[in-house]
């Protein structure tokens, strides 16, 4: 028997859908995590993370929650194509959503952001977030070269994703676990969770630093 999420509602199936694609066109082979508990499910891709062990992009991750239909005990990693393939093929207003047989293996799955015990920082503006992710992708095309390598292109990712970002100066100073990375900005705006003039709530836990917007919550492991 194939393995599915029984979701409540087509509009979140929709919803879905749109987050899984704005994932795969960072990543087109990328990966989803569901992890389902109760009647609660989470679903978790990668937007960066370092490619070797001298890369110092930060690991940053993008999550949106979703209600169940029922109760389901559930930790899967699969191909984002593999979700969104099943997809179009759902007949019109179902809510379930098919999984592939196959899971993918990706090392960031290894590596899991607390569940709880979240310490609030503060508030910032989106439109700041936002404004931040559209100069850094731009400094990112000018600095990358025709036809340059891999590594020439991880190095360039690594600097302007990888330092602290300096729309998040103003809550510098109640930061205890250092500084939001910049990437968090281009996980913002790349998977369309912060809309124009809305707000983005600062937490932190340990090495961890959360912004959660209307659209879903952005975790950076600092």
């Amino acid at each position: 028997m194939g393995r599915s999420l029984p979701l409540t509602d087509p509009r979140d199936v929709a919803d879905l859908r749109t987050f899984l694609t704005r994932a795969r066109g960072v990543d087109p082979q990328g990966a989803v995590r569901f992890q389902a508990r109760g009647r609660a499910l989470g679903a978790t891709v990668c937007v960066l993370e370092p490619r070797g062990l001298l890369d110092r992009t930060p690991t940053v991750l993008g999550l949106r929650a979703v209600a169940l239909a029922e109760e389901l005990e559930l930790d899967v990693t699969v191909p984002l194509g593999g979700v969104l393939d099943r997809l179009p093929r759902q007949e019109a207003g179902t809510t379930e959503v098919g999984l592939p047989p196959v899971d993918a293996g990706v090392s960031w799955a290894g590596i899991a952001p607390p569940l709880g015990g979240w310490t609030p920082v503060g508030r910032l503006p989106g439109d700041a977030v936002r404004a931040a992710a559209r100069e850094g992708v731009a400094e990112v095309a000018r600095a990358v070269p025709q036809d340059a390598g891999g590594a020439v292109v991880d190095a360039v990712r690594a600097r302007v994703w990888g330092r602290p970002a300096s729309w998040a100066a103003p809550l510098e100073a109640a930061l205890t676990g250092g500084p939001v990375p910049e990437g968090a900005a281009f996980a913002a705006w790349s998977l369309g969770f912060v809309p124009p003039g809305a707000p983005v709530a600062v937490a932190e836990h340990g090495r961890w630093v959360r912004l959660s917007a209307p659209g879903g919550h952005v975790l950076a492991r600092r």
